[in-house]
């Protein structure tokens, strides 16, 4: 909440200045988790937050650094070739493993060992494979983690904020109305029609799984409501244990939280406080664990994070772009 505060009136400074610093911060934070006396790597989606890391950490190698990355033969899964092409022009040692359907299977049987409790992250199954590659070859492993929450990289914080500016304007029971034919479209056959009558650069990606999404977030009140119906798979966890109730969060109760300049910025503190500690780095620290692979997250250096929240919003989503610093 501290860092909140700061990041709800920060320093104004140019974006030339403020990317100097970001990128000095970044390579000495770098720097700082390939202190090893192990063999040393990385994981690699191809994605800004691990090129980032990848790209500094070559930088500061006399050779090429250990790269892993997990492939899938569903070409609409698949960011090995992203990784691949990274691998290439930066000169790492590059090792991807193409999962098979039984192979993602095997690993089921030993996710209540692995996590230890109920856990349902949908990436669990290739963090873990990902993890068991990498140590084949190395002890501790460098990620990417926390750029999104961060730099504003997820696309609810850009589809999600734009979203709401102009669903909040609509009367409640207009939206209920717009919902409840959201929920009875054919996603199915939508997504069949706009991949034979749209250049793929208009389609809307992954339309069968938002269209029901869509529907549920229209009907909230307010942007928090409205959030957590964005973020929550499953819209009534009451139900998963009978006679239970849902512990109060602060996805539930966030009044204790500084002000905010908007939805944006809300959405990035909350899952920075909910998301990222009890879900991703669980996920990657349990599954590292669970093959004795030690994983370090440079982003998450204190002085990052407390730089990240000083950074006015307008240069983390810009022109269209999250990350719009990290980028630069």
């Amino acid at each position: 909440p501290a860092l909140a505060a700061q990041g709800a009136h920060p320093a104004r400074t140019t974006p030339e200045a403020l990317a100097d610093e970001l990128g000095a911060l970044l390579r000495d934070a770098v720097a700082r988790r390939m202190a090893a006396d192990v063999p040393l790597g990385a994981f690699l989606s191809g994605g800004y937050d691990s090129t980032t890391v990848v790209a500094l950490m070559q930088a500061q190698s006399t050779r090429p650094v250990r790269t892993f990355t997990i492939g899938f033969h569903e070409q609409g899964y698949d960011e090995a070739r992203h990784a691949r092409a990274v691998a290439q022009h930066l000169g790492t040692e590059h090792t991807e493993l193409y999962v098979t359907p039984a192979e993602a299977l095997a690993v089921i049987p030993r996710l209540p060992a692995i996590y230890d409790e109920p856990f349902a992250d949908s990436s669990q199954i290739p963090t873990f494979l990902v993890s068991q590659l990498a140590r084949r070859h190395v002890t501790v492993a460098l990620s990417g983690d926390g750029g999104d929450e961060l730099f504003c990289g997820y696309n609810r914080y850009v589809i999600g904020q734009r979203t709401w500016e102009k669903l909040r304007w609509l009367p409640l029971p207009a939206r209920r109305a717009v919902a409840a034919v959201l929920r009875n479209l054919p996603g199915q056959a939508l997504d069949a029609l706009q991949r034979r009558a749209l250049p793929a650069r208009l389609r809307l990606p992954n339309l069968v799984d938002r269209l029901p999404k869509l529907a549920e977030t229209l009907a909230h009140r307010d942007g928090a409501a409205f959030y957590r119906a964005l973020v929550s798979h499953w819209k009534q966890p009451d139900r998963l244990v009978l006679g239970a109730r849902e512990p109060a969060t602060l996805l539930d109760d966030s009044a204790g939280l500084p002000a905010l300049p908007g939805l944006r910025e809300r959405m990035m503190l909350l899952d920075m406080l909910t998301y990222l500690p009890d879900d991703i780095l669980t996920k990657v620290d349990r599954a590292s664990m669970a093959v004795s692979l030690e994983a370090r997250v440079p982003l998450l250096d204190h002085r990052l994070v407390e730089f990240a929240w000083r950074v006015p919003t307008e240069y983390k989503y810009r022109h269209g772009h999250g990350k719009w610093l990290l980028r630069q």
